[in-house]
């Protein structure tokens, strides 16, 4: 991959490629939290429908060596690399962002199958 592109165009394009991750981020993370709350009030199906749609997420994860495509996007127009150089989210939030919902997503899975086996 060659240098980024830069300019106005450039810049703007990667406004827009930040607004898009933070959205997709925040509909997962909103999945993530909702997997639980809904197991436990009782609404086992729509629990796992989300249950579902996050692992999907976590497949493209594992096929793009744990990294959102949107990133190998957003780095074509910066050569910043900060942690959250691709998307808004605060700097500590996006460095630990895996480990953060990747606990709390376990910990939804396992009150999941408990509300299941119930």
């Amino acid at each position: 991959m060659g240098p980024p592109e830069q300019g106005v165009n450039a810049d703007r394009t990667l406004v827009v490629v930040k607004v898009i991750h933070t959205v997709v981020w925040a509909f997962f993370a909103a999945c993530i939290t909702a997997v639980p709350l809904l197991a436990l009030a009782g609404q086992l199906r729509g629990a796992t429908v989300l249950s579902a749609i996050v692992l999907g997420e976590v497949v493209v994860l594992v096929l793009n060596r744990m990294r959102c495509p949107l990133t190998d996007v957003a780095q074509r127009y910066t050569q910043d690399r900060s942690d959250n150089f691709d998307i808004y989210l605060p700097l500590f939030l996006a460095r630990h962002n895996k480990r953060i919902f990747g606990a709390l997503f376990v910990a939804g899975e396992v009150i999941l199958v408990w509300c299941w086996l119930r």
